[in-house]
Formats: structure tokens, C-alpha cells, sequence
């Protein structure tokens, strides 16, 4: 079939779909990979370094497109350029589909099959498709590397002529991939770290890293059978609230990781608990773009408040567009050769990966979740 690899037009963006060193995983089975001129360059992969793994480099959108088999991205595409791709074409990459409803109706009315890398279940057997680990790896790195660059003070423990300087404190929200990263990164970096998570199960992976674990009343099912964290009571939320508003006045840092998948992220820090920080502390919000878990955020700015700064970073693996980027080709690649095993092989639909991120087939969708979302 014909691949074509588009240039990421949105916004900020700087990963490509797949590297160069990911291509002879497609071109071996006697795809054909058309790369659009240019589309690596932000994230430093150069259009020989294409030519050199066996792809053509088109200049001409009509060129990439016209009689392409398969479109693939990393951000959900506009409507623009879906109106654009060969009817009865297949997508991979994200799509956002709860909130890009006029792509998926332009995907159903194209007859164009999607999968939306979002969707992939967290199951053993998909691990290396998670592109939202992946992802969120890179966010947890990045985010103590936010934190420390606007913190106004050093992180580790130095002994010093001077005097001693004492460690920050650093409390992670969150253990999941991003908070787990966050964790070993303040570490590395010599912070004091603290984790807090409402899942019992993670309590031994934030030791193992180093860090202590604020303890309250933790729940058994915290979590759903795909791995997501799960929405939580009220009063429950209230319960977590105090416990981390107990940890912030000794803390230098806070980054907040808390997302629930598909809906608005729980606020964890109230405008009355920023007060309780000490000057000069930073927030790391990397729930931002979901509403952020602390409620002053902004999304994509800064905000000064009561002597603390609030970071609502956006988009942070397009910081670190080389590795994210292989990251996020080792991920649709694995996907693409599960989808077709041989080139003369037809996806199948029983298989849960398959049937979990598939969104749109044969005009129509087929996603349970995103039905009853369109309806």
C-alpha cells in the first residue's frame, strides 16, 4: 500500500509520525512511504535522511495524497486536511474523537477507517503501542525540568564553604507513567520527593524510586479495567484534598499529573491551598490541557498567585520532538504491523487492540463509547 507521512501543521507542534530508522519496518513488506518535504525537520530528521531509509519526498500536498492507502499523523487532523484525504483511505494517530466530532463525521462520510491511538487498551499485550505512556514519560522529565528552571532555589542537598543548603521538596500528584518519571527525575536532580496516589497498588513503586508516599485511606478500585484512573466521589476528593493541603506548606514543588480519560481532570489544589505554600514554589500543572488539577491554572501560561507560580504547560513531548518522536514511531509502527501482519493480510476486527482503536469503518462508527458521545 501507499503510506503517506504528512508535515504537522498544528500549532507548536514539532514530532513526525515516523522516523527515518522506523521505515524499513514498513518499506520490508513492500509498502510504498511517501514523506511530505520537510515533514521531520522540526524534530531534526532531515528529508535525505527519508530519501537515504527508502521513502520519496513530495513537495505537493495532491502529490502525498493522491491514491494513498493509509494517512499517518500525530495530531488529530483539521477538517481541512481530512476533506483532503483519498476517500475510502485508512488513518493512524490521534484523534481526540470526543472532542474532533466533524472529523469523525468526515471520516464516516469518506469512508475512511480510523484508529485513534488514544484508544489503544492498557494491556499487556499493547504496551508497546501506548503511546500514551510514551508520552507521558516525556511530561514527567520535562515537567521537574520546568519546576527547576522556575524554582527559586537549588533542588539537591549541597554541603558547601558557605553553609549547608537543604534539599527542595518536591510532592508528585499522581503515580502513573508522568508521575513516576516525575519522581525519578526530582530524585536524580537531589529534591526530597513525596508521591501521592489514591491507588493501593502503586504505594511500592514510588519506594522503589526513592520516594516517600503521603498516606490516607487509599481504594481498591481506583482504577478501570483498561488501566485509566477512575473518577472519584466528592467526598472522597474532598478526603484527598486535605491530605495533600496537609503536605503544601513544606513542599517547593508540586507537579500535578491527576487525568481521568476521557473527562475533566479533578481539581486537587483550591486557590485557599496555594495560599498555604510557601513564596517562591512552583506548580507543574501537566493536567492543564484536561482543566487543570490545581485551580488557578491556565492552560499554555504562567500564572503568579499568592507568591507561587502555576505552570499549565501544553503539548510537552513536542519539547523534545527526537526522542518523543522515536517514541511515538515505535509505537504506530508496532500498531500498523498488527493491523497488517503481511501485506495481503486484512486487519482483524475481533482482536481488541484492533477493535479498542478503531473509531470509523466502512462509513460508519464503530466505537461504543464515541456512538453514544456523536449521538
Amino acid at each position: 500500500m501507499k503510506i503517506a507521512i504528512p508535515k504537522e501543521i498544528s500549532p507548536g507542534e514539532t514530532r513526525v509520525a515516523v522516523v527515518p530508522a522506523m521505515l524499513s519496518t514498513l518499506i520490508r513488506d513492500k509498502h510504498e512511504v511517501v514523506v511530505e518535504a520537510g515533514a521531520g525537520s522540526a524534530a531534526s530528521f532531515s528529508d535525505e535522511e527519508y530519501k537515504k531509509a527508502g521513502a520519496q519526498i513530495v513537495g505537493d500536498l495532491n502529490a502525498l495524497y493522491t491514491a494513498s492507502h493509509m494517512i499517518i499523523k500525530v495530531q488529530p487532523p483539521s477538517k481541512h486536511e481530512a476533506e483532503r484525504y483519498p476517500e475510502n483511505a485508512s488513518y493512524i494517530g490521534y484523534l481526540a474523537p470526543l472532542i474532533n466530532k466533524d472529523i469523525v463525521r468526515t471520516f464516516v462520510s469518506r469512508n475512511i477507517t480510523s484508529y485513534s491511538m488514544e484508544y489503544i487498551p492498557r494491556i499487556t499485550r499493547a504496551q508497546s503501542m501506548d503511546v500514551l505512556s510514551s508520552m507521558a514519560t516525556i511530561s514527567g522529565y520535562k515537567a521537574v525540568l520546568l519546576a527547576a528552571d522556575k524554582l527559586t532555589k537549588m533542588m539537591p542537598l549541597l554541603m558547601t564553604a558557605a553553609g549547608t543548603i537543604p534539599p527542595a521538596t518536591a510532592l508528585i500528584l499522581g503515580a502513573g507513567v508522568a508521575g513516576l518519571q516525575a519522581i525519578a527525575t526530582a530524585k536524580r536532580l537531589g529534591a526530597k520527593v513525596e508521591a501521592f496516589d489514591p491507588r493501593p497498588a502503586v504505594r511500592e513503586q514510588v519506594k522503589s524510586l526513592g520516594a516517600s508516599f503521603v498516606e490516607m485511606e487509599l481504594l481498591k478500585d481506583a482504577e478501570t479495567a483498561g488501566g485509566y484512573a477512575k473518577e472519584m466521589s466528592a467526598e472522597f476528593l474532598k478526603k484527598e484534598m486535605e491530605a495533600i493541603a496537609a503536605r503544601l506548606p513544606k513542599v517547593d514543588v508540586v507537579i500535578c499529573t491527576a487525568q481521568v480519560f476521557g473527562k475533566r481532570a479533578p481539581v486537587l489544589i483550591d486557590e485557599a491551598m496555594v495560599k498555604l505554600m510557601r513564596h517562591g514554589s512552583v506548580i507543574v500543572d501537566l493536567a492543564a490541557e484536561q482543566g487543570g488539577n490545581c485551580a488557578l491554572t491556565k492552560a499554555g501560561e504562567t500564572v503568579e498567585a499568592h507568591g507561587v507560580s502555576i505552570l499549565g504547560p501544553v503539548n510537552l513531548p513536542a519539547s523534545i520532538p527526537i526522542d518523543a518522536s522515536r517514541m511515538y514511531s515505535k509505537n504506530i509502527t508496532t500498531l500498523f504491523k498488527l493491523l497488517y501482519p503481511k501485506p495481503d493480510v486484512l486487519p482483524d476486527v475481533n482482536d481488541e487492540i484492533v477493535k479498542g482503536s478503531c473509531i470509523t469503518r466502512a462509513g460508519a462508527i464503530v466505537n461504543e463509547q464515541v456512538q453514544k458521545a456523536m449521538q
